[in-house]
C-alpha cells in the first residue's frame, strides 16, 4: 500500500501540465521534432478518417435536400436520433479501447525487448566462456525470435473484448431503433400528424439495420488507434464512403427510393467498411483468446460506465437542440441540420489531434515517460488553437458561398445564413475542447471527464430551454456556443488538478 502511495506521489509530480499551456514553448508548436512528427503521423490520417463519414453525411444531405425541405428535415431528425444512440453505445467503448490497447501493446513490446535483451546477454556470456561459437546473423535465438514476432500475431485481450462488446451493443441498438422509431421521433417533436413522420421513420428504421456494422467498425478503429495506426481506418473509411456516394444517386433518384435509398446506401457502405477492417485486424491480432479469463469485461464496464455518463450528458445537449429546431417547422429544422452537419464535420477534424494525444500519452504512461506525456499534451493543445482559427475562416467563407448546395429553398438558405456566425465562430473553442478530451483519456482520467461533463450539461440544458423560448433558432445556437465554451473551461480547469487513474501503472 505504501508502495502504491509512493508511486502515485511520484507520478503526480512528474505529470504536471503547465497552467499557461498555450504560451509555454509556443514557438515550437510547428516544430517537426520527434514529438511533432509522431503527432502528425497519427493525427492527419485520424482526422481524415473522422471527417470522412460526416462528409459522406453532408453529401447525403445535399442529395436529399433536392427532394424537398420536408425530406431533409425528416432525415435531420432521424440522423440526430441515430447519432445519439451510436454515441451512447460506442464512444465509451472506442475511447477505452484506444487507451487499453495502447497500454497492452506497449507492455508487450517492453516485455519482448527485455526477454530478447536477457537472451542476448546470456548468449554473450556463453560465447565469452568459449563453450560455443555462433553466427549472430543466422543462428541466434534473438534473430529467430525477432522474425517470429514480426510474422506472428499480437495477443491483445482488449481487442477481443472490444469486438464482443461492439457486436452485442450493435444488435441491441438495432432492435431499439427499429421497434421504438415512432416514440423516439415523437420525443424529438415529430408527431403522428407531422409531414416529416413517414420519411423520418423509413430512414431511421433502415439506418438501424447498419448498427452492428457501425459499432463493430468503430470498435476496430479504436484497436488500430491503440496501435498508433490511423492509416488503416482511413483507407477503410474512404472505400466505404466512396461506395456510399456512388450508391446515393442511384438509389435515391434512378431507383426512385428517395430517403429510403439514402439509408440503404449508407448501411451497405458501413458493412463494407467493417469487413475491410476485420480482414486487416485478423492479420495482426489473435482475436480468439486462450480462455475467457483473458477477456477484460470488468475493466471495460468500470471505465465504460464513467464515459457512458459523459457521452449521454454531451449528446443530450445536441439532441435537445435538434428537437427544439424540429418544433420550429421543416424549414428551420432543415437549416439547422445543414449547420449542424457542417459544425460537427469541421469540429471533428480536431479529433485527429485528440486521437494522437490519447494514443501517445497512454503509451507514455505505460513506459512511465511522464515528460513525453506532458510535452505531447502541451503541443497538441497549442496545435488545436491554430487549427480552430483556420477552421473558423474556412467554414465561414465556405458555408457563406456554398449554402445553395444543400437546398434551393430560399427560406432554408436564409436561415442557414443566420447560423453561419455561430458555426464558424465556435471552431476555436470546439477544437480545444475536443483535444482536452483526448489528453484526459490518454491519462485515463475518466472520472473527471464524466463528472465535469454532467455539470456542463446541466447548465447547457437550462440555457437551451431558456434561450430557445427567447430567441428561437438564434437562441439554440447561442446555447450550443455556451455548451462548447463550458466544455473548454472544464478542460482548462483539469490542468489545475491533473487527476490520473494510477491503476493503469
Amino acid at each position: 500500500m505504501a508502495e502504491n502511495g509512493a508511486l502515485q506521489l511520484a507520478t503526480t509530480r512528474k505529470w504536471r501540465i503547465p497552467l499557461l499551456i498555450f504560451f509555454k514553448d509556443a514557438r515550437n508548436v510547428f516544430k517537426m521534432d520527434e514529438i511533432g512528427v509522431e503527432i502528425l503521423r497519427i493525427a492527419v490520417p485520424a482526422a481524415m478518417a473522422l471527417a470522412a463519414d460526416p462528409v459522406a453525411s453532408l453529401i447525403d444531405t445535399a442529395f436529399i435536400g433536392h427532394l424537398g425541405a420536408v425530406e431533409i428535415a425528416a432525415v435531420g431528425v432521424s440522423i440526430a436520433i441515430f447519432n445519439q444512440a451510436s454515441k451512447v453505445t460506442i464512444l465509451p467503448l472506442v475511447n477505452i479501447t484506444t487507451s487499453f490497447v495502447a497500454e497492452e501493446d506497449t507492455f508487450q513490446r517492453n516485455d519482448q525487448a527485455a526477454k530478447n535483451s536477457a537472451k542476448t546477454d546470456a548468449k554473450k556470456e556463453v560465447i565469452e566462456k568459449g563453450f560455443v561459437t555462433i553466427n549472430d546473423n543466422k543462428d541466434s535465438d534473438d534473430c529467430i525470435n525477432l522474425k517470429k514476432s514480426k510474422k506472428g500475431k499480437r495477443h491483445i485481450p482488449s481487442a477481443s473484448t472490444a469486438l464482443i462488446c461492439g457486436g452485442i451493443l450493435g444488435l441491441l441498438q438495432a432492435i431499439l431503433l427499429i421497434f421504438c422509431a415512432k416514440p423516439l421521433l415523437s420525443i424529438m417533436g415529430v408527431k403522428s400528424d407531422s409531414p416529416m413522420i413517414t420519411p423520418a421513420r423509413k430512414y431511421l428504421t433502415l439506418r438501424a439495420l447498419g448498427s452492428p456494422a457501425v459499432l463493430l467498425s468503430l470498435a476496430m478503429q479504436g484497436v488500430f488507434r491503440g496501435f498508433k495506426d490511423t492509416k488503416t481506418p482511413l483507407y477503410a473509411t474512404i472505400i466505404g464512403d466512396v461506395t456510399n456516394v456512388i450508391l446515393d444517386p442511384i438509389f435515391i433518384f434512378i431507383c426512385g427510393l428517395g430517403v429510403s435509398g439514402a439509408a440503404i446506401a449508407h448501411v451497405l457502405s458501413q458493412y463494407l467498411m467493417s469487413l475491410i477492417l476485420l480482414w486487416r485486424l485478423m492479420k495482426e491480432v489473435d482475436l480468439l483468446p486462450p480462455s475467457g479469463k483473458d477477456l477484460q469485461f470488468g475493466r471495460f464496464l468500470k471505465n465504460g460506465f464513467l464515459l457512458l455518463v459523459r457521452v449521454i450528458a454531451a449528446t443530450i445537449c445536441v439532441t435537445l437542440a435538434a428537437s427544439r429546431a424540429a418544433r420550429l417547422g421543416p424549414s428551420p429544422m432543415a437549416a439547422f441540420q445543414v449547420c449542424l452537419q457542417v459544425w460537427m464535420t469541421s469540429s471533428l477534424l480536431a479529433d485527429g489531434l485528440a486521437v494522437a494525444a490519447q494514443a501517445i500519452i497512454a503509451s507514455a504512461f505505460a513506459d512511465k515517460d511522464y515528460q513525453k506525456a506532458t510535452t505531447t499534451a502541451t503541443r497538441v493543445l497549442q496545435m488545436s488553437f491554430f487549427l480552430g482559427v483556420g477552421l473558423a475562416v474556412v467554414v465561414g467563407v465556405g458555408l457563406y458561398l456554398g449554402d445553395g448546395i444543400f437546398s434551393k429553398d430560399p427560406s432554408v438558405v436564409h436561415i442557414i445564413a443566420i447560423g453561419i456566425p455561430f458555426v464558424a465562430g465556435t471552431q476555436p473553442i470546439n477544437s480545444i475542447a475536443f483535444v482536452f478530451d483526448g489528453v484526459n483519456y490518454g491519462a485515463s482520467d475518466f472520472s473527471y471527464s464524466a463528472y465535469s461533463m454532467v455539470l456542463v450539461a446541466i447548465a447547457s440544458i437550462g440555457s437551451i430551454f431558456v434561450l430557445f423560448k427567447a430567441a428561437g433558432f438564434v437562441g439554440i445556437w447561442v446555447a450550443l456556443t455556451i455548451f462548447m465554451a463550458l466544455r473548454t473551461f472544464a478542460g482548462v480547469w483539469s490542468i489545475r488538478s491533473c487527476s490520473v487513474d494510477y491503476s493503469i501503472l
